[in-house]
């Protein structure tokens, strides 16, 4: 199964979700891939990886300057493979714009790859990156911040995912909006909450994300949650959207 992780708007914790999401995955004994899609390569820094001159990225991926086997790295510690991203991939994107079939060029350097689960982190914008992750994906999963204007934007997001249903991945399901960065304090986190509830129903994830130091500090160190801290509420939650996820096939 491929799955997105993607909104078009930053901070929402697409990169944290996408990281210990993977992480889980693998911990119950799943092969996994993280493809890390994001020119800001936030996914391989909070993994404590670094791109060295003379090896290869997502953005030799989709140039076809190497296959997936060439780019993929193991990190042995962490139990799951990553296609690491740097600076390298921003450009690209204007590069590959005449590129006849430039939907697919991630679909099908993916084609074949014998993964249980492919997640991909997807950049903060709704351009030919995040085109390419829709159109290779079978399920998408839509973080979204509990503050206000979090339904600003995503209309437009399912719209686009409409789009790509319509036209490239006729397949292409969205397994539901990821409440994260939840404050049960607040009154705030509640209302948003209930206005997802409210707006989207059966779209909204049973998994909540709560708002947690330990979750916000465990990149700095390249670490998923579960290994910085496994008794954490952070960890707690990706362990139940690791199993969420795997209910859905």
């Amino acid at each position: 199964m491929v799955i997105s992780v993607i909104n078009q708007k930053g901070g929402v914790g697409k990169t944290t979700t996408s990281i210990n999401l993977s992480a889980e995955l693998a911990r119950n004994g799943k092969k996994v891939l993280l493809v890390d899609l994001d020119p800001q390569g936030n996914a391989t820094s909070g993994l404590g990886i670094g791109i060295a001159e003379n090896s290869f990225g997502v953005d030799s991926l989709l140039s076809g300057e190497a296959e997936l086997a060439g780019v993929a790295q193991k990190l042995v510690n962490l139990g799951f493979d990553l296609v690491p991203s740097d600076g390298s991939l921003a450009g690209l994107d204007l590069q590959l714009v005449n590129h006849e079939h430039r939907e697919h060029i991630l679909s099908n350097v993916l084609k074949g790859a014998s993964y249980d689960y492919i997640v991909i982190d997807c950049p903060p914008s709704m351009g030919l990156f995040s085109i390419n992750a829709l159109t290779a994906s079978d399920q998408v999963i839509i973080p979204v911040q509990a503050e206000y204007y979090a339904l600003e934007g995503l209309g437009q997001l399912l719209q686009l995912i409409q789009r790509v249903q319509e036209t490239a991945n006729p397949n292409l399901r969205v397994m539901g909006l990821l409440l994260t960065m939840f404050d049960k304090r607040t009154s705030l986190s509640t209302d948003v909450k209930q206005q997802l509830q409210n707006h989207f129903a059966d779209l909204v994830m049973q998994t909540v994300i709560p708002r947690n130091v330990r979750l916000a500090e465990a990149p700095s160190y390249g670490l998923p949650i579960y290994q910085y801290d496994k008794w954490s509420k952070g960890a707690k939650a990706y362990k139940l959207l690791a199993k969420e996820v795997t209910q859905h096939g």
